[in-house]
């Protein structure tokens, strides 16, 4: 991957729905080169897909809370089942050190977080949680 290939993932992470013909205008680059580059991306597996990403308007209303996990030796299998079968449940990280996974959450209201931290606390495998809600997001350069 070099320049150009960072700089293309670059500009279409700031606008997916960009066109090809002002994708190779910004680059400065023939339309033909930005059209290859990018199908290499998106063959090789660089670019898996585009998405839609929220605005903050749109977000409102929804609670997110990260949930830090301890589980138990040899149950991360079947934890991530239980988990999977949760609507609930944004993303899922595992991590290293005292916590072993970090399950990010989004719900409409508070009882309905209640309810989704008490059904993952009650997953067999699960020693321990600790919960983080989400007050406010000020930086967010996720791809």
């Amino acid at each position: 991957m070099d320049d150009l290939d960072r700089n293309i993932i670059a500009l279409l992470s700031g606008d997916a729905r960009m066109s090809l013909a002002v994708l190779a205008r910004r680059l400065k680059v023939a339309r033909s080169t930005a059209q290859t580059r990018l199908e290499r991306l998106e063959a090789t597996g660089a670019i898996a897909g585009y998405t839609l990403r929220l605005g903050e308007q749109a977000r409102e209303g929804r609670i997110r809370a990260t949930v830090l996990l301890e589980i138990a030796p040899r149950s991360l299998a079947g934890v991530m089942t239980r988990l999977r079968a949760i609507s609930q449940v944004e993303r899922v990280h595992t991590t290293s050190g005292r916590i072993d996974m970090l399950v990010q959450l989004a719900t409409g209201s508070t009882s309905e977080l209640d309810e989704t931290l008490d059904r993952i606390g009650a997953i067999e495998g699960v020693r321990g949680s600790e919960s983080l809600i989400h007050l406010s997001t000020k930086l967010d350069r996720a791809i």
